[in-house]
């Protein structure tokens, strides 16, 4: 398994049930697969470099994980299409291994 880092950006909108249940979901989806997840940093809300569809802030939450590559691309397929999420960057970390 390889190490990968995780920066979702969750819509600032959301009520706070609707953004605990999200944050779930992505853990959960994270932790799937045989994946060990290491670390989960909520920075909570932060404000965007740029607006995006008129946001300008983001709820910001930060996971470091081990993973499979094959499952990396299934994170990858689900939190595109995932209407929570504002944005999203997923990195491997070599120095993590």
């Amino acid at each position: 398994m390889k190490a990968y880092e995780l920066l979702v950006i969750f819509n600032p909108t959301l009520s706070e049930d609707d953004r605990a249940a999200a944050l779930e979901r992505a853990t959960k989806l994270v932790g799937d697969g045989g994946s060990v997840i290491d670390e989960v940093n909520e920075w909570g809300k932060q404000k965007l470099a740029y607006e995006i569809n008129k946001i300008k802030d983001g709820d910001y939450v930060l996971f470091d994980f081990h993973a499979n590559p094959e499952h990396v691309a299934e994170i990858d397929r689900v939190l595109r299409i995932t209407d929570t999420v504002v944005r999203f960057m997923m990195v491997r970390r070599e120095d993590k291994d």
